[in-house]
């Protein structure tokens, strides 16, 4: 992996000072003055500052839309996805028209296989829910739909009403003809927040339905359904997509958070923390990145992502319990698969790249016939993380074709870029979509040599020199009175993830001692601030200079019931 430059953030000494004069610890001040915070007010995330719901386009006519079938008891099948954004917006929408009265009986739900029937609302799809014991009269999907033209058509023809729920960016052109979309990047959506993940979209229209209906006078305000229920699901599946944390994804995750914390979480959720090893009531962020949402998303990749709803849905504790522990086990495989895989790109790429001196192609793509379709994303984000390159994994599908899964570098946005391959190589890509740092595509089961000759050429066009180049933004040096347990916990209790970065300090230190802990991690002890700290970096196996610059972050180690602190490098420079 080449080094990246040690780049110190901008914090604003104006706007940090005035985040500490309104109470915020020093510290913590000038991290979030650093992240754009620009005013206390910002940091309130409570209920009453989330989005109106009215700001979303389509949410006034989908809330009708579902009124409508929750007051005829028309039945309703949810169209989810195979990841963990989808599963937990299937979860949240199946549970959420049940709080806002749906009766028994009139809910059900559909989610594609990964192999068999690919991604979003198709033909085959629409088939698979008619075929369902309750034949639906609505399709909602949850995170897809908005590029499913040909699902929904067929939907329509059929005689259902689709609502499609979705956060992906449009193609240019018509939208699907469905009954109501609701999207925050569709055409004239004045929605704040456009990077809201799948789930929170979902809870967005539930919010609406519930204003609907207490307008129809179904309940009265103080006795209506508590939808801030669902918001431990709405937080994992927004963690799980590497979703922006904005503002307002933020506050959602915080909520989420607060629930889990404090005992007040899905059954699901609970059996999975505990087949994770993790704590709910020190529950972070990362956990839901780390832990639970790949446990989760695992399903989807090498099984069948019912297993993820069905935890997701269960009220009964021993069937969650049961279930967590299938998605454990499921994981596990994942990452031995992911691991074989990782191997075999590096041999791919000692053979495209052999002259590690030399810098990487701008763009990159694999193909290996022994390559499994469940893990390509993953394995794509591993060389992306390693190389600083937009990056390309591509497996053979059942049907013949190539399944390929993308993901980006600040710069490049991959689905633009996917757009202008498509237009250049008429008939190269079967089907795609996604967001600016990670996307998808179908191409001809011949198409590989071709796709990568026109991704090289767009990322040589758009690509330059300083954005090949790998940058790691720090928060600069933390001053020794900081380096203790309740800096520690307070870092831990906020909401950091994509958008708005965990701090990642950066100090000079002595190297006094290392050594490799498990083959492949370098233990050290350094002398920092004058003071003797023991650090680790996972993944690095070569030994470094005596004083070096290192980029880390303040984490408690907690082994046989002791805490300590330790520094995690992320980075020498």
């Amino acid at each position: 992996m080449t080094a990246p430059r040690l780049a110190q953030r901008d914090a604003s000494p104006r706007v940090a000072f005035a985040l500490e004069q309104a109470g915020v610890h020093p510290l913590l001040a000038r991290l979030l003055a650093a992240r754009g915070v620009r005013a206390a007010d910002e940091l309130d995330d409570g209920l009453d500052r989330l989005l109106p719901p009215a700001t979303l386009l389509g949410a006034h006519d989908a809330a009708r839309l579902l009124a409508d079938a929750i007051t005829q008891q028309r039945p309703v099948c949810v169209v989810a996805d195979y990841d963990c954004d989808g599963a937990t917006a299937c979860a949240v929408a199946l549970r959420g028209l049940a709080l806002l009265g749906a009766a028994p009986g009139t809910l059900d739900y559909v989610v594609p296989d990964r192999a068999r029937h690919g991604y979003g609302l198709t033909p085959a799809i629409v088939d698979l829910a008619l075929a369902r014991p309750l034949r639906p009269a609505l399709l909602v999907t949850v995170d897809n739909g908005i590029a499913s033209h040909d699902g929904v058509a067929h939907a329509r023809a059929c005689g259902l009403d689709v609502l499609v729920t979705d956060h992906h960016l449009p193609a240019l052109g018509p939208l699907p003809d469905a009954s109501v979309i609701v999207n925050p990047n569709q055409p004239g959506c004045a929605f704040d927040s456009k990077a809201i993940a799948g789930v929170g979209v979902m809870f967005y229209v539930l919010l609406a339905a519930r204003a609907e209906l207490r307008a129809r006078g179904r309940f009265e305000g103080a006795a209506q359904p508590r939808l801030d229920a669902l918001l431990d699901l709405v937080a994992l599946g927004t963690v799980a997509d590497v979703v922006r944390l904005d503002a307002n994804n933020r506050r959602l995750v915080a909520q989420g958070l607060k629930r889990v914390r404090s005992g007040r979480l899905q059954p699901g959720m609970a059996a999975l923390f505990a087949a994770a090893g993790r704590d709910p009531v020190r529950a972070a962020a990362f956990d839901f990145g780390f832990a639970i949402g790949p446990r989760i998303n695992a399903a989807g990749r090498l099984a069948d992502m019912t297993l993820g709803i069905e935890c997701l849905i269960t009220d009964d504790a021993g069937r969650a319990t049961e279930l967590a522990q299938q998605l454990d086990a499921i994981n596990r495989e994942r990452r031995e698969v992911e691991s074989g895989m990782r191997d075999q790109a590096a041999a791919l790429l000692a053979v495209l790249w052999p002259d590690e001196t030399r810098a990487p192609p701008p763009a990159l793509s694999l193909f290996d016939a022994g390559f499994h379709e469940g893990v390509v994303g993953i394995v794509a984000g591993r060389l992306k993380d390693r190389l600083h390159r937009p990056t390309f994994v591509f497996a053979r599908a059942q049907d013949g074709t190539l399944k390929g899964s993308g993901r980006s570098i600040p710069g490049f946005h991959l689905r633009d870029a996917l757009d202008l391959v498509a237009k250049r190589q008429h008939g190269l890509l079967l089907r795609f979509g996604g967001h600016a740092m990670a996307a998808g595509c179908t191409l001809r089961g011949d198409g590989f040599e071709a796709f990568d000759a026109a991704l090289q050429a767009v990322a040589s066009e758009w690509l330059d020199a300083a954005t090949l180049t790998r940058t790691l933004r720090t928060d600069g040096p933390l001053a020794l009175e900081w380096f203790n347990e309740p800096t520690a916990a307070l870092l831990d209790a906020q909401v950091w993830g994509q958008g708005f970065e965990p701090p990642l300090f950066c100090d000079e230190v002595e190297v006094l001692q290392q050594r490799l802990v498990g083959e492949k991690h370098l233990k050290l002890r350094v002398r920092h601030a004058g003071q003797v700290r023991e650090a680790i970096w996972f993944g690095r196996a070569e030994p470094v200079a005596e004083r070096v610059r290192l980029a880390w972050r303040l984490q408690r180690d907690e082994w046989n019931g002791q805490s300590r602190l330790q520094m995690v490098v992320e980075a020498a420079g």
